[in-house]
């Protein structure tokens, strides 16, 4: 939410599109994201994880042997900690890598699965997390609903969202979001 609200171009666009798939519906389901076609909620959902990934630092993993990692010696029995946080921000892979772009998504082979390791919100391999498809399930539900049902802003005298993060094993604001919601009556429920 804190990255729609300061971007409200992508905003505008996604609940536009929730709103037009959902519309005449009270209650919008699991079944219903299911059977609609939001590739552009999946695609905003990717940019915030690439951005603000659940763990930052992955789960140490430790090196059986001796091997090259681009030029560098890693010795056998070396713990080895990958910083999911600065792969998501790195310029080498992502052009503007500082700046919400949901749209550098599209036309992208770049997935959840582990198998693009420039993006691993979820971590790689046989030990990625194992309820990252119920994450993404619950993160969409969650998301949808919100859109769907309110409209937002930020409180009087609120220029911009504050988006200092606070040190942790995840990653969060320091301050917590405060918004004013507004609710919307769909036309057909209403």
């Amino acid at each position: 939410m804190s990255e729609l609200m300061r971007n409200p171009r992508v905003m505008k666009k996604l609940q536009g599109q929730i709103r037009e798939a959902f519309k005449g519906k009270a209650v919008v389901t699991e079944a219903d994201l299911q059977e609609s076609n939001l590739q552009y909620l999946k695609m905003v959902i990717k940019e915030a994880l690439r951005l603000h990934p659940p763990a930052p630092l992955l789960v140490p993993r430790e090196s059986i042997d001796q091997c090259e990692l681009e030029g560098y010696t890693v010795p056998a029995k070396s713990r080895v900690i990958i910083n999911a946080w600065a792969i998501g921000r790195d310029p080498k892979y992502w052009e503007a890598p500082e700046e919400f772009r949901p749209e550098r998504f599209e036309d992208s082979t770049v997935d959840f699965t582990g198998s693009s390791y420039e993006f691993l919100p979820f971590g790689a391999g046989r030990r990625m997390c194992p309820g990252f498809n119920y994450g993404l399930a619950s993160m969409e539900l969650a998301l949808v609903g919100l859109l769907y049902h309110f409209d937002w802003s930020l409180p009087e005298g609120v220029a911009e969202v504050d988006m200092e993060e606070a040190p942790g094993l995840g990653v969060r604001r320091r301050t917590p979001l405060m918004l004013l919601a507004t609710p919307f009556v769909p036309a057909a429920v209403a």
